[in-house]
């Protein structure tokens, strides 16, 4: 299975993965979802994630959302 991922851009640290290149299953309360890659069958997700949980979850429910940290800024 191909994976697309997507970053939203109602929420910095949002981002998923899904099944389809447009994210048509993507909850659109998120939105505007953008795509920013694909993970070839043979590679695994990025941020050590399951590629076994991602798949079920996209089987399931048509993608599956994580989050990532995001870098505060530092006074100077």
């Amino acid at each position: 299975m191909r994976i697309f991922m997507f970053k939203s851009a109602a929420k910095n640290d949002l981002r998923a993965f899904a099944g389809d290149s447009a994210g048509s299953k993507l909850p659109q309360k998120h939105g505007p979802w953008h795509a920013t890659g694909v993970i070839r069958p043979e590679k695994e997700p990025p941020h050590g994630l399951s590629r076994s949980s991602v798949e079920k979850a996209i089987e399931n429910d048509g993608f599956q959302l994580y989050r990532v940290k995001t870098k505060s800024k530092v006074d100077a």
